[in-house]
């Protein structure tokens, strides 16, 4: 059953905003009492100077923080109207596109590794399913964490960790309308107030009819989102903050290589490969709550009690192009049947798997505090966590209907499938528990020592279609982390750290003679060594070095009747430098710039045409430059543009095919004035200007690669209205 119910975006917004506007007068006067707010604004400034919430190297600000970090406020989020991951990665070099469909929940990849959509995204610094269409409407900041594992997460994968920070209760009332060149239809609210001088509220909605380029994929969704803070006496502070979506739009099936050897020619990206008349949207239904206690026992200690709570169901319906198991040119067997056919021939699936519930629930209690021996002071941070993930399943529909190509004007109509999917059974079930510290020693005024760790004990059961009980596992790791940190001068730290980590093994495909196996555990390890100049507030500069390893896992060819096993054998090493610069160049020109040089390749893997050669969906270089210009002679004018850049992509696991690099520009404008005592922002930006064609994502999933083109040129204009 659809969940999202479709209403008028313009009424929706107006009918919520205009009561607030009229009872504004008669807010005034309180909102401005002397009583009333300095308290909690002077708490917010103190809160953004901080590291970010999901680091796991203890108190200290961005330049004591031994790791990459990159963080996208609010005003980058607006004026580059992001709305959805993929778009989220335009944004940083270290990250890129990993299987990430229009209509579907998508994924990235950062420093070459898929984020686990387990534990890789996290809401107020706790684990949210990433299986859900992440909404930024109520997010203050994005953090990217690049490399962080071990301590920030146990679990993980070793690429890094994206943490949103949920907008705070302050006084704001805006309105934001919006549209693009295929005709969408965007509202959203941003409401907040204290209610008395401890008690405050945020509340954000959007409605969402969006239009996609691609033909049959429109979609809409429905968001709403509460934040609470509660000034407890002197020295406690509550949050919670909540947030509740649906949307439904049909998914875009990825192309694959023509016959596993050649990329698509020709290939119009507003056509839905394999489209059938009776395919029904994707429904995701997604809640996240979280909450967070802090206590003050004095100006050094205070205790951190956090729970986290993440609910995604997901309703999947799709005509699914893949293969060519039964087309005439695949017939024989002397083509992969998990490619497209050389001339184009795809195979169709009705696929259906309702109800795909997956849960996080996670618990956590810190306690930070700083002391000194003698001369030499410590920040400590003691700490127990739980997280529990479970995923609910129906037997579900995957069967052939029919076949078509990719060039079809029109794709041929099929009948679907009759059968209907079976009864919800549980899936998994996995738990983590952990203990961990951090040690942050002040050795003299220059020199900083981190030392720390995380032990973790993982219990994991996983269970048949049927929910019969098939593999269960358990595991007890303690995870090191250290960094060293020098400050140079008052503007320049130095710093070199070691991280261990622990990510689970991947399920083998289902074309591999060991199907549904999943691999032991690997352990991950990384070096990183960096530099942190910052010239004042307005401008930072970074620079690292790192080199990430961890086993291969791989389908490897063989002698067994499917041709292919999946192991784990060799070693895959990522080593990369990254470059960022953020902030005022000037006091007119703004500047968001990334670069990234990455290699990565596996070693010693027993297979020949897979030695030495980069990974699949791996650019070895990146970046991304983004710069607002306010125009001197015309106040409340600004110029935007951006560029974003990609080498040469693999797209085979041998390294034979590639996807050829891309660079795209974008461009915009931005306007503010004032009517009738309402500040307004119009925001108009176009994306890939010169309507440039190119492969953003040769990504994987469940082992098979695909393949999607970028978006074609797109004009968006938002208008913000403060009430």
């Amino acid at each position: 059953m659809n969940r999202c119910y479709q209403i008028s975006l313009l009424a929706a917004a107006l009918s919520a905003a205009l009561p607030l506007y009229a009872n504004n007068a008669e807010n005034d006067a309180p909102q401005r009492s002397a009583t009333e707010l300095p308290a909690v604004r002077v708490q917010a400034t103190q809160l953004a100077a901080k590291a970010p919430q999901s680091s796991s190297f203890g108190a200290g600000d961005w330049k004591d923080t031994p790791a990459s970090v990159s963080v996208l406020d609010r005003s980058v989020l607006d004026s580059r109207q992001v709305r959805t991951l993929s778009e989220l990665a335009y944004n940083d070099a270290a990250l890129g596109d990993s299987y990430a469909p229009v209509g579907y929940y998508q994924n990235i990849a950062i420093r070459g590794f898929a984020l686990d959509a387990a534990t890789g995204y996290r809401f107020n610094g706790m684990s949210i399913a990433g299986e859900q269409r992440l909404a930024l409407e109520n997010v203050q900041q994005v953090e990217i964490l690049k490399g962080e594992a071990g301590l920030a997460a146990g679990v993980i994968a070793p690429g890094g960790v994206i943490n949103y920070v949920a907008k705070r209760p302050a006084e704001v009332r805006t309105v934001t309308f919006a549209t693009d060149s295929e005709g969408s239809r965007y509202a959203a609210i941003d409401v907040g107030h204290w209610l008395t001088p401890r008690f405050g509220v945020r509340f954000n909605a959007a409605w969402d009819d969006s239009a996609s380029y691609i033909k049959h994929a429109d979609g809409r969704r429905n968001f709403y989102a509460l934040a609470t803070d509660w000034l407890m006496g002197e020295h406690g502070r509550l949050q919670v903050d909540a947030n509740y979506q649906t949307s439904a739009q049909r998914s875009a099936s990825g192309y694959q290589l023509l016959g596993a050897t050649t990329l698509p020619r020709n290939v119009d990206r507003k056509h839905m490969l394999g489209y059938q008349t009776w395919q029904q949207p994707v429904g995701i239904a997604s809640s996240n709550v979280t909450v967070l206690h802090t206590y003050d026992f004095s100006p050094a200690w205070q205790s951190r009690l956090s729970a986290g709570y993440s609910r995604s169901v997901i309703d999947d319906n799709v005509a699914f192009a893949y293969g060519c198991y039964y087309t005439a040119s695949c017939a024989d067997g002397s083509v992969p049947g998990n490619y497209f056919a050389p001339n184009g021939d795809y195979d169709i699936y009705d696929y259906r798997s309702p109800d795909d519930t997956r849960r996080n629930r996670q618990l956590r209690a810190e306690l930070r505090g700083r002391f000194d021996t003698g001369a030499v002071g410590h920040q400590v941070t003691l700490g127990a966590d739980y997280y529990d993930r479970s995923i609910d399943k129906r037997i579900n529909v995957n069967e052939y209907v029919g076949s078509a190509n990719i060039h079809d004007k029109r794709v041929p109509q099929y009948l679907p499938s009759p059968l209907q999917p079976g009864p919800s059974a549980k899936r998994l079930d996995s738990r983590q528990k952990a203990l961990f510290v951090m040690d942050r020693v002040s050795l003299a005024d220059d020199w900083q020592w981190l030392a720390g760790g995380r032990f973790v004990q993982l219990d994991e059961r996983a269970y048949t279609k049927r929910g019969i009980p098939e593999r269960s596992s358990r595991l007890s790791r303690f995870l090191p982390q250290t960094a060293l940190i020098w400050s140079a001068n008052a503007q320049t730290n130095l710093y070199a750290s070691y991280v261990q980590g622990i990510s689970l093994g991947q399920e083998a495909p289902f074309w591999t003679s060991n199907e549904g196996t999943f691999l032991p555990a690997v352990r991950s390890r990384q070096l990183e060594a960096g530099v942190k100049y910052s010239a004042s507030d307005a401008l930072t500069l970074s620079a690292a070095v790192f080199r990430i390893s961890r086993p291969f896992q791989y389908a490897k060819p063989d002698g067994s009747d499917y041709g292919y096993t999946f192991v784990q054998e060799g070693q895959q090493t990522h080593t990369g430098l990254e470059l960022g610069a953020q902030g005022n160049v000037t006091g007119n020109l703004k500047l968001t710039a990334s670069a990234s040089v990455l290699q990565a390749r596996a070693r010693n893997t027993g297979t020949p045409s897979f030695e030495g050669h980069a990974l699949v969906n791996v650019p070895g270089r990146r970046a991304s430059l983004h710069a607002d210009y306010q125009l001197p002679t015309l106040p409340g004018l600004a110029l935007t543009g951006g560029l974003r850049y990609a080498s040469s992509n693999v797209a085979t696991a041998d390294g034979r095919v590639r996807a050829p690099g891309y660079s795209v520009v974008d461009a915009g404008l931005r306007f503010r004035h004032q009517l009738r005592d309402h500040s307004v922002n119009w925001n108009l930006s176009v994306d890939n200007v010169f309507n440039r064609f190119y492969w953003r994502d040769t990504g994987s999933s469940y082992g098979d690669y695909y393949l999607f083109p970028g978006a074609p040129r797109q004009a968006r204009l938002s208008v913000t209205i403060a009430l």
